[in-house]
């Protein structure tokens, strides 16, 4: 599959969105709202107006052609449902230069699944988000195809670091971050509301409960953030003899709460790379 000779002209990066949804939004905010890219120089793509909407507030351009973001842009997030991005990738193939650094985000898609679909030597990096990418406090990783660049690596983590925090990982390690930090998000809030719950048992509002929880959350995790410390050591600085903590933990312990967190991650991984070889 030969690769289009045209290419995106020279001049600022313009970054493209192949698919217009939540993350993608997410993602392009951020961008903006840090300063790496103008907004002007954002362009999406989307079949229909229902999800662009939200990139014309963002002041971006959109575009119900995939190829017009491939002329136009540069970096490209390929930002699609996985079963979609195929067919996606088999449409705009002839569009692809030896210029573009083109972005996965979709789950379960590998690097040579990529790499097939895409006219030879294509720059291909996976890039592996979670929801909280849309307030900025995002935990990201990437993987390099063969023939993306270390430049082109450095260059998205830039970029990236305005949703939250991104790093470089071998492949094997994308799955892994799903299960651990895009499934999560899930996890996490249940937690967070069965926390609230148990408040609310004891007489609490339940609004209150829940705010306290969430800000309980967050807290904790700025400190972990910060201090570099394990979680075991944060766990034992708040534990007192004879306290109410080390009771409460106790009873988390009869419950299994670690085992079942850990099974949890590991059904999560298992899946995502289940997805990966379909």
């Amino acid at each position: 599959m030969a690769a289009a000779s045209a290419a995106p002209g020279p001049g600022p990066l313009r970054v493209g969105f192949v698919g217009a949804g939540r993350m993608a939004e997410a993602i392009a905010q951020g961008l903006i709202r840090a300063g790496k890219v103008e907004a002007q120089l954002v362009m999406a793509s989307a079949p229909s107006d229902r999800n662009l909407c939200r990139f014309r507030t963002l002041g971006c351009q959109t575009t119900h052609s995939n190829h017009e973001v491939l002329q136009t842009c540069q970096l490209v997030f390929f930002a699609t449902k996985p079963y979609v991005l195929p067919s996606v990738l088999a449409e705009v193939a002839s569009s692809v230069t030896s210029e573009h650094i083109l972005v996965s985000v979709a789950a379960g898609i590998s690097l040579s699944t990529l790499e097939e679909l895409l006219p030879p030597r294509a720059r291909v990096l996976r890039v592996s988000p979670n929801l909280p990418c849309v307030v900025q406090e995002g935990t990201m990783v990437m993987a390099r195809g063969r023939h993306a660049e270390k430049s082109d690596a450095q260059l998205l983590q830039t970029l990236l670091e305005a949703c939250g925090q991104c790093e470089e990982v071998p492949e094997d390690h994308v799955d892994i971050h799903t299960g651990l930090s895009g499934s999560g998000v899930a996890f996490v809030c249940a937690f967070s509301e069965a926390l609230a719950e148990g408040a609310v048992k004891m007489g609490m509002p339940s609004g209150l409960a829940h705010r306290i929880a969430a800000q309980t959350l967050l807290g904790t995790a700025r400190m972990l953030l910060q201090s570099g410390q394990h979680p075991a050591q944060l766990r034992t600085d708040v534990c007192t003899p004879g306290g109410t903590t080390i009771y409460g933990l106790h009873a988390l312990e009869r419950g299994g709460l670690r085992a079942a967190t850990m099974d949890a991650v590991e059904a999560a991984t298992c899946r995502a790379k289940e997805l990966s070889r379909k």
